[in-house]
This record gives structure tokens, sequence and C-alpha cells, in this order.
């Protein structure tokens, strides 16, 4: 089931210029109706309950049905992100309520370096067929080819 905002939690994120669900939406569905400043997910058929809009809504306004190989039918799942692990609570519809918490992080926020070992691009082989780093990061001398 695709992601629904409850508009009764919404609050189109005020103070930002565009809404934190907006902004994370891989797909980008999510959007704000600027009339009542409330956002909702303008194309449910095209979701792929990716769960990114559920774990950074500030308001726990949205939500996504569990899957049920993790969570039998009726059941909702809330994510709580912290800055060092996400809190799922599980409320099963007979009122049990489990929680799992998951650490998120495994080096402190804005330390990675994604081109840490990587040499500079060589702008002489701009026109080259080749991806950055290949051959030379898949440890091969040469990319096979197919033969006319």
């Amino acid at each position: 089931m695709p992601s629904f905002v409850k508009v009764e939690k919404c609050d189109g994120c005020q103070s930002a210029p565009r809404t934190a669900c907006q902004y994370i939406c891989p797909n980008d569905l999510m959007v704000l109706n600027r009339e009542i400043m409330k956002a909702y997910n303008r194309e449910p058929e095209m979701c792929w309950e990716c769960y990114s809009c559920v774990k950074i809504c500030p308001q726990q306004a949205i939500e996504v049905r569990g899957y049920t190989d993790f969570c039998p039918l009726g059941a909702s799942v809330i994510p709580m992100r912290g800055t060092d692990a996400i809190m799922w609570t599980v409320k099963f519809r007979n009122g049990t309520i489990k929680r799992f918490k998951f650490p998120i992080r495994t080096t402190p926020e804005g330390s990675i370096d994604p081109y840490d070992g990587i040499a500079p691009a060589d702008r002489s082989k701009i026109k080259d067929n080749f991806l950055m780093g290949e051959p030379d990061l898949l440890e091969v001398s040469e990319l096979p080819t197919v033969k006319k």
C-alpha cells in the first residue's frame, strides 16, 4: 500500500521552503497543497513504499502499511528516527505494541569522504566509453568486448 498522509497531523513543515517528504521522495511523489498547507502523495500507484517519507516526517504524519513478512494484516508500523538509531513501533490490531531499535550509522555524521583513494578525473579521457575508474577499479587490465 502506498504512503498516505494523516492530514490532522501534517503541518506542511511550516518553516521550510518545501516539506521534508518532498525533499526525500525518490520518485518525486509528495507535494504540498498550498491552500491547506498539507502534504499528499499525488500518484499513489507510483509509490515504491520505500518508507523514506515515513522516516523523515517530523510530525509522524505519513504512514505506509507494513509488509506481511514483518507485521500481520491490520498492524501499523511507525518509525521514530534519532541521530544514531531508528525505533520501529509495530502496533498490532489486538493492541499489542512492540518496539525494535536499530542503529543507522556506523561512522560520525559527515565523516565519510566518498572519493577517498580515487584519483582526480583525467579530462583527456573524456571521450572514452569507460565509467569512472574502469577498468582500474575493477582490477582488470581491460574490459571484455563483443566481437563482431
